[in-house]
């Protein structure tokens, strides 16, 4: 990470600083692999989207659930990843007036990959710091997210 000279910088940075610390980091290497393998027309917001969405298809609702998004965003987003030709909207079978949102074929494979990326970016880690210490790190980060939704594990 690069740091501005004279940028304050805090000896123990809070849940909130390291998380968001991760999170971009993940994305900007994420999004950058991908473009590399023909995808550079996706941006992160539309991670809202394509990390939750199901093969066989999702609701928008459910997308706007799993994702923390109001409803509008996922629309919004949908729009765009059906203009750029990573997703459709299809009938949902179990409830005509719903709409699924459906991978197309290069929705799949840009999952697929994305998928992979993530793997190759967490082998990393767990290569950095120990394979115990990053399955350990993994569970209770999982734990800490559970609790922050409110849910207690």
């Amino acid at each position: 990470m690069t740091i501005s000279p004279g940028a304050p910088q805090r000896a123990d940075p809070d849940l909130g600083v390291l998380s968001a610390q991760i999170l971009f980091a993940l994305q900007r290497e994420l999004f950058r692999r991908l473009g590399e393998h023909g995808y550079a027309d996706l941006r992160p917001r539309h991670g809202a989207v394509l990390a939750y969405l199901d093969e066989a298809g999702s609701r928008a609702t459910d997308l706007a659930f799993l994702s923390g998004q109001h409803k509008q965003v996922i629309g919004t987003l949908v729009d765009e990843l059906e203009a750029l030709g990573y997703v459709e909207r299809h009938p949902d079978p179990q409830d005509r007036r719903a709409k699924l949102i459906v991978p197309t074929e290069r929705g799949l494979a840009e999952m697929h990959r994305s998928a992979e990326i993530l793997a190759d970016i967490e082998r990393g880690h767990a290569e950095a710091v120990g394979e115990a210490a990053y399955a350990a790190f993994k569970r209770v980060l999982r734990r800490v997210a559970d609790r922050q939704r409110g849910r207690r594990a």
